[in-house]
């Protein structure tokens, strides 16, 4: 494990590092994609974009995959009890549908959130649309923030 990590610390490999930690982050494994990205934009500010991109796709795409775990997971409990779930708790996400994913972003509930979309059968494409607005507005904002707050980059 430690050489897989000192290897995808090399700066050629920034934005595929950003984007397996984005993906890693997004799903229900506790870690935090915004100290990679900020990273990467203070040793290279030219990778702005592409690393609030690549961020995004990355953690959105985790997302995706939180959301078919929840799916599975629906289907593996209506099997084993041998008829339909349905959680009376979560009658308000059902209410506001695929647009509950546009908060996504938010720490603790985000990626559970995703998994639960999947969970009630929430359309998966337009869960994934808000999933990927929420997370690049996150990114955007939290990257743009710590630039504010700590300018200039670290020397080569």
């Amino acid at each position: 494990m430690h050489q897989l990590l000192d290897w995808l610390a090399l700066p050629q490999f920034g934005l595929s590092t950003v984007f397996l930690v984005s993906f890693i982050s997004a799903t229900l494994l506790p870690l935090g994609s915004e100290p990679a990205v900020f990273g990467l934009i203070k040793i290279n500010p030219e990778l702005f974009w592409a690393a609030i991109l690549v961020a995004t796709a990355g953690n959105t795409l985790g997302g995706g995959v939180s959301w078919w775990m929840g799916l599975g997971a629906h289907k593996m409990v209506d099997k084993a009890r041998g008829n339909a779930t349905e959680v009376r708790a979560l009658q308000w996400l059902k209410r506001f549908g695929p647009r509950a994913c546009l908060m996504s972003w938010l720490p603790v509930v985000g990626d559970p959130l995703c998994a639960v979309a999947g969970w009630l059968k929430l359309p998966f494409w337009p869960c994934l649309a808000y999933m990927a607005a929420g997370k690049f507005l996150r990114y955007l904002v939290m990257t743009s923030t710590l630039l504010y707050f700590m300018p200039g980059h670290l020397a080569r």
